[in-house]
């Protein structure tokens, strides 16, 4: 297994806090999110090479943080050689460069980097290998506004995927899902299809949108506290939690 951590982003809805500093490397309790992110990759056993893409903005931010890096993990940094958000590839654009680019020929855990967490990823990638299916974090919502901003998933009884949609207004679900996903092997091909149907290249949300109507895809829900640092907002909040 290989990791692909999408940090290429230009964080506009962050303002002036990501100036300077990707979201990635903003500090929660005096420690980038990226080192929380990178210590539950540590663990996962069967993972040793972690790709990160960026673009030129803040490449050299992450060669900076690698160079202080001395964990067990072969961290292989690139930039996607986009300069502002007008010529970005967006996430999956991402990806397909990635996978290109890294040459990723393995299953590949992918997660964005602007998020955090309190658990570890140990019963995520054991599902994965328990189900041989594609699979995406997801938790259940109680709060039905805030539900609003995410992807939200139709399940069946097994947790199978049978609906989604992007930011809905009216949720038919309460299962919202994040951009932490494990994919096959065998499926990082369609990335190309997806592609070449001319379909959205930005949120990696639309990909798993389109996958579910051709592949099973399982939602591996969790109850613990997940933050996507989406906001100035939600970034006060968790910033010395």
């Amino acid at each position: 297994m290989k990791a692909l951590l999408l940090a290429a982003g230009y964080a506009r809805r962050l303002g002036d806090l990501a100036k300077e500093t990707p979201k990635a490397l903003l500090e929660v309790s005096n420690k980038p999110l990226l080192d929380y992110l990178i210590e539950k990759l540590e663990n996962i056993q069967d993972l040793s090479d972690v790709y990160l893409i960026t673009n030129e903005k803040y490449f050299q931010k992450f060669i900076e943080w690698h160079q202080k890096y001395t964990g067990r993990l072969n961290v292989i940094i690139k930039s996607d050689g986009t300069s502002s958000n007008e010529n970005r590839l967006g996430a999956i654009g991402d990806i397909i460069f990635s996978l290109e680019n890294f040459k990723i020929d393995d299953d590949l855990l992918i997660s964005a980097t602007d998020s955090y967490f309190n658990f570890e990823l140990d019963d995520f990638v054991n599902l994965f290998k328990k189900e041989n299916l594609d699979i995406v974090m997801g938790q259940r919502f109680f709060d039905k506004e805030e539900i609003k901003r995410f992807g939200v998933a139709e399940l069946n009884s097994n947790n199978i995927i049978i609906g989604m949609e992007e930011k809905p207004q009216e949720p038919k679900s309460d299962i919202v899902v994040y951009a932490t996903y494990i994919y096959k092997r065998e499926t990082l091909p369609l990335f190309y299809d997806y592609k070449n149907e001319g379909n959205n290249m930005d949120a990696p949300g639309n990909f798993i949108n389109w996958l579910y109507k051709k592949n099973k895809v399982k939602v591996f829900v969790f109850e613990d506290k997940y933050y996507d640092i989406g906001t100035k907002d939600t970034y006060i909040k968790i910033k010395n939690v």
